[in-house]
């Protein structure tokens, strides 16, 4: 006896011309039409800059115009300074993100890991983020001096917060449920880590990774102008004493570009490792 036979209603029929429901996700548009959207406002804010002081509206004390900024520029080129300085605020920037990245990964995972870590080490870093880090400065020269010592330790520290407490909330948002299943399987400490709660926080570690980044430009520019003779810092220095305002509009598209580079290479690397 069929279902139909028994009473039991027939099953409704598909509507014709059914087509499957819209997808509610992000709708990516073509690149080209994507990377023109990105370009539109620094591009206007390019022309009105150019049209701003070509035009006298803008007075050449107040703001360079971009033709006096390319000159600045390619006379850093030729003399060779540019690279120099690049290459100087590089290794200090490098230097200071890995000591303050790596050491606000560690503790960010050891304190959303562990109870016991989130109440050892917790509180002092809130208490840390509370204190602006150019408030450090007069210490930490009369502890480490104006050298190089100075300057990484200060990147160092200007990295150390935001990436903790975006690394801390990342491991505090893995599920529960999943440490505890590795855990089962016998993973302890840092196998445990490595191998469920890195993976899982990943995002928050990367945005921990752009936001330092980014937080440690401003250390770069305020280690570079105490006792530098070298860096993009430094070079800011003396446009202020020799009153160079192209210099000193070259150097904050210098810091505008090296941001962006950093924000372009993380979200490469986003792109690579989130697979």
């Amino acid at each position: 006896m069929t279902l139909q036979e028994a009473g039991a209603p027939p099953a409704a029929a598909a509507p014709a011309g059914l087509e499957p429901p819209p997808s509610y996700g992000p709708r990516r548009r073509p690149p080209g039409l994507s990377l023109a959207l990105r370009a539109s406002v620094p591009l206007l804010l390019l022309a009105a800059w150019w049209y701003g002081t070509s035009s006298g509206r803008i007075p050449a004390d107040v703001l360079a115009g971009p033709g006096a900024v390319a000159a600045a520029f390619g006379e850093l080129v030729s003399t060779g300074q540019l690279a120099d300085f690049l290459a100087a605020s590089a290794r200090r920037a490098a230097l200071g993100v890995l000591a303050g990245a790596g050491l606000g990964l560690l503790l960010g995972i050891a304190a959303g890991l562990s109870a016991l870590g989130e109440e050892l080490i917790d509180p002092t870093l809130q208490m840390k983020r509370a204190v602006p880090f150019l408030a450090l400065v007069p210490l930490f020269i009369s502890w480490f001096g104006v050298g190089e010592t100075f300057k990484i330790v200060l990147i160092a520290v200007a990295t150390l917060a935001p990436v903790y407490a975006y690394t801390y909330l990342g491991v505090r948002g893995v599920d529960r449920k999943v440490v505890e299943a590795a855990r089962g399987f016998g993973l302890r400490g840092p196998r445990l880590a490595a191998a469920v709660v890195v993976p899982s926080a990943l995002p928050s570690i990367l945005m921990a990774l752009r936001i330092g980044l980014s937080v440690s430009l401003t250390g770069l520019i305020a280690a570079e102008q105490i006792g530098a003779t070298e860096g993009i810092g430094y070079l800011v220095t003396l446009a202020q004493q020799y009153y160079r305002n192209d210099y000193m509009v070259l150097c904050v598209l210098i810091y505008a570009l090296l941001g962006l580079v950093i924000d372009l290479a993380v979200r490469a690397l986003e792109r690579l490792v989130a697979r």
